[in-house]
């Protein structure tokens, strides 16, 4: 099955394709690069770049840096190979194998450091949220543009930046590992911090898988709320209201007036979640 590709040209244009970087790279001084100001990747793994040095002080780099020439010819800016070019500087190395390109723009260079991320060694979800999120701030880019720059389903997309809704104790978490993306997700359906937090604090202590986080949720979504005791309601209203939220999985609220009439609303909290509640409405 053919790997999909979304960047344009892509990697595969600019990088050579054989094993051997013999033809069309050139070895320049490693202190000559500098760091790809739209690099998406803010944290590296100490052992995985101990590993990798280790590699080149043995093997030498097998794939040569992708580098773009400066306004100062005796500099370069880093357009794809981070992690390769980290290694070099802990191995020591004085040089380094790269092919050199024209300064493409800024919106080139920040989708060449995330092709490459997400091709090779993946980023963390925020991190990939973030990247997608300058490239539709920064660039004007839509969710569908950037999906397929990046060879991914929109959903996939939206979902993923929604990620950065959640509060920054919550997404460190997810960058820190102690809780998976999958949890991350569930926690976006209550849309109060307190309550993520909350949540979040019981997907820690309870080790709960994303299953367990989504029925906790779910049931959080159910809790009653806080009602003044001069608003008393029908019982068989609130029995109807919760029923609804049982059968169709979400936060459902129901509105009436004296006179019989009035609202049903039913929430939802993702694009995936509105495409459930249509096809559980319309095939009833």
């Amino acid at each position: 099955m053919a790997i999909k590709r979304g960047l344009g040209r892509g990697l595969d244009a600019l990088l050579p394709t054989t094993n051997s970087y013999g033809e069309g790279a050139t070895r320049i001084a490693l202190s000559s690069i500098r760091p790809n100001p739209r690099q998406p990747r803010a944290r590296f793994d100490p052992d995985e770049l101990a590993a990798l040095a280790e590699s080149i002080r043995t093997h030498g780099i097998l794939q040569p840096l992708l580098v773009a020439r400066t306004e100062n010819n005796t500099e370069f800016t880093l357009i794809a190979g981070q992690r390769r070019l980290k290694a070099a500087a802990i191995a020591q190395m004085e040089t380094v194998p790269a092919i050199v390109r024209d300064l493409p723009r800024d919106a080139e260079m920040l989708e060449l450091a995330l092709i490459e991320n997400l091709q090779r060694t993946n980023l963390n979800p925020i991190e990939t949220a973030t990247a997608y999120q300058a490239l539709a701030d920064d660039f004007g880019m839509a969710h569908d543009e950037i999906a397929h720059r990046v060879g991914k389903q929109r959903t996939t997309v939206s979902n993923t930046m929604r990620l950065l809704r959640l509060p920054l104790d919550v997404q460190t978490s997810l960058t820190d590992g102690k809780i998976s993306e999958g949890h991350a997700r569930a926690l976006l359906s209550l849309q109060n911090p307190s309550l993520q937090r909350s949540a979040m604090d019981t997907i820690k202590s309870q080790g709960l898988s994303v299953r367990q986080t989504e029925k906790l949720v779910r049931n959080m979504l159910k809790a009653p709320s806080i009602r003044l005791p001069t608003t008393e309601r029908p019982r068989a209203e609130i029995d109807l209201e919760d029923r609804l939220r049982a059968s169709l999985g979400t936060k459902v609220k129901l509105q009436r007036n004296s006179k019989g009439s009035g609202r049903l609303v039913i929430h939802f909290f993702s694009d995936e979640e509105l495409d459930a509640l249509t096809q559980h409405l319309l095939h009833k």
